[in-house]
């Protein structure tokens, strides 16, 4: 049995996570799965219990702004999606800072970063000190995980699991916004036009 925590034992989880474990967390879209992103531990225990291949980066959540701006090239555009968009089911791909890791975002040096889309995550994410890693509840390449039932099923190897509930079930929208013509990599829950509006 995985171990479940209610929104008033967030330190526990941030314990958990701050001692390289991974543990599953409600987010806007889906149920997720997250680790900090200043551990190789961490990234390894995430890749085994998610079953997944090494060459395929992880997104980032991050608790503001600031944070997003520690690890990826912020410029103009990317501003003004943050600004209108964030938190919110939208994920931006921007040019990560060179001060990160190997391990953290892509062979091509992007990153793909989220902001905390409910106050309980955000407060998780600082207690732990470091943004984290946070990928959709299930194993590589299966049905994303409804429930908490089915993430212990399909995720044995968890080290704990937050309750709660998810609103939009749709995975977030994703734009990349590494060269000067920006392009939606995934449709979700904010659309094209709004996008184009903004910038």
């Amino acid at each position: 049995m995985i171990r479940r925590y209610s929104e008033k034992e967030i330190e526990a989880l941030a314990q958990i996570l701050k001692n390289d474990g991974v543990v599953s967390v409600p987010t806007d879209t889906v149920f997720g799965i997250c680790a900090k992103i200043n551990s190789k531990i961490a990234y390894e225990k995430l890749i085994n219990t998610k079953n997944r291949a090494e060459n395929k980066p992880f997104p980032i959540m991050c608790a503001n702004e600031e944070q997003i701006k520690k690890i990826a090239i912020v410029d103009e555009i990317a501003e003004k999606l943050i600004k209108s968009f964030m938190p919110g089911p939208i994920t931006l791909v921007l040019n990560k800072n060179d001060n990160l890791p190997d391990y953290v975002g892509n062979s091509n040096g992007t990153v793909a970063i989220r902001m905390a889309p409910s106050d309980l995550i955000k407060e998780l994410i600082i207690k732990v000190g470091s943004p984290l890693f946070m990928t959709s509840a299930n194993q590589s390449g299966k049905a994303i995980c409804k429930s908490l039932d089915e993430i212990e099923k399909a995720c044995p190897l968890l080290d704990g699991m937050l309750e709660g509930k998810v609103s939009y079930s749709v995975a977030s929208t994703i734009v990349d916004c590494t060269s000067s013509k920006v392009k939606i990599l995934r449709e979700g829950p904010i659309l094209f036009e709004k996008i184009i509006n903004v910038i």
